[in-house]
C-alpha cells in the first residue's frame, strides 16, 4: 500500500511540472516573419453583421445635411448626435439618406469612404471641403469555455489582439488549456477553425494574433478537469489524499470485521 502511495506522488509531481508548462504564458525565444507582419496588417474586408461609423461634414454643413440621417436620440432633455451607425445587412449593403443602398461586403473602409464620396459628387458641384469618415464602431466578439467571464465584448478599437480579447474576457482561468485556445472564424468559404497556442512566445508572430470582427474565441479545459482532480499540483495532491485516506479507512474497517 505504501509503495502505490509512492508512486502516486511521483506521478502527482510529474503531473504539476506539465501543468506549469501549460500554464505560463510566452515561453521561449521570439523569432520575426516578416510575412506574418504583412498579413496582420492586412486591411479587414467588410463582413456581414458589421456595423460601420459614417460621419459626413463640410465646410458648409448645409451642402451635406440631406445626406445625414435626421433621427436623434434624446438624453437628459438634449439632443445628442444623429444617428450614424450602418449594420451591413444580408446582402451586405449599407442604406444611406438620398445615396440609397450601398454594397460594401468584402471592401476595406478606405474603400467604403471612396465609394461615398463618388456618390457625394454626383449631387455635390463643389466638393471642396468635404470630409467622409468611415471606421468600424468597434470590434465585437465571444469569448467562451475556460475563462473568468464569458460572453460578448466589444471594444471601440480598430484592432484586438488574442491577449486583450482574453483580458477582457477575465483572463484564462486555472482550469484553462492556455495550449489549446480555437478560434471560429466566418470567411467566405463558411466557418473555419483555428489552434493558437499561448505558451508560446511566437504568438505575437502568428496570423491569428489579431482577432477579427465577430470571431469566437473558445478556451478549452485541462484533461484534469474531466477527470476532477483539481487543477493544479497541490489541489491533484490533495484529492489524491483524501481518496487514499478512504480507501486506507475502508480496508482497516473491513479487517476489523
Amino acid at each position: 500500500m505504501y509503495k502505490f502511495f509512492s508512486v502516486a506522488v511521483v506521478l502527482v509531481v510529474l503531473t504539476s511540472c506539465v501543468s506549469n508548462k501549460r500554464t505560463v504564458y510566452f515561453q521561449g525565444e521570439s523569432s520575426l516573419k516578416s510575412d506574418v507582419y504583412k498579413l496582420n496588417n492586412e486591411p479587414y474586408k467588410l463582413q456581414v453583421s458589421d456595423v460601420l461609423i459614417v460621419n459626413i461634414k463640410a465646410l458648409d454643413e448645409k451642402m451635406v445635411a440631406l445626406f445625414k440621417p435626421t433621427e436623434t436620440v434624446v438624453n437628459n432633455n438634449q439632443n445628442s448626435n444623429a444617428f450614424n451607425d450602418y449594420a451591413l445587412d444580408r446582402n451586405g449593403n449599407i442604406r444611406l439618406p438620398y445615396l440609397g443602398e450601398i454594397n460594401v461586403l468584402g471592401y476595406t473602409v478606405k474603400e467604403v469612404r471612396e465609394k461615398i464620396e463618388s456618390g457625394l459628387k454626383l449631387y455635390i458641384k463643389n466638393t471642396d471641403g468635404l470630409f467622409v469618415q468611415v471606421k468600424l464602431a468597434g470590434i465585437r466578439f465571444v469569448v467562451t469555455g475556460e475563462v473568468g467571464s464569458p460572453g460578448t465584448v466589444n471594444l471601440q478599437q480598430e484592432q484586438v489582439s488574442i491577449v486583450e480579447a482574453l483580458a477582457n474576457a477575465g483572463e484564462i482561468n486555472g482550469t484553462g488549456d492556455r495550449q489549446n485556445v480555437e478560434i471560429l472564424r466566418k470567411t467566405v468559404d463558411g466557418w473555419k477553425k483555428y489552434k493558437i497556442d499561448l505558451t508560446t512566445i511566437d504568438v505575437f508572430n502568428s496570423e491569428l494574433y489579431y482577432i477579427k470582427p465577430n470571431d469566437i474565441i473558445y478556451v478549452n479545459p485541462l484533461g484534469r478537469k474531466s477527470w476532477g482532480l483539481g487543477t493544479t499540483g497541490l489541489s491533484v495532491f490533495t484529492t489524491f489524499i483524501s481518496i487514499f485516506s478512504v480507501v486506507t479507512s475502508t480496508i482497516l474497517i473491513v479487517k476489523t470485521f
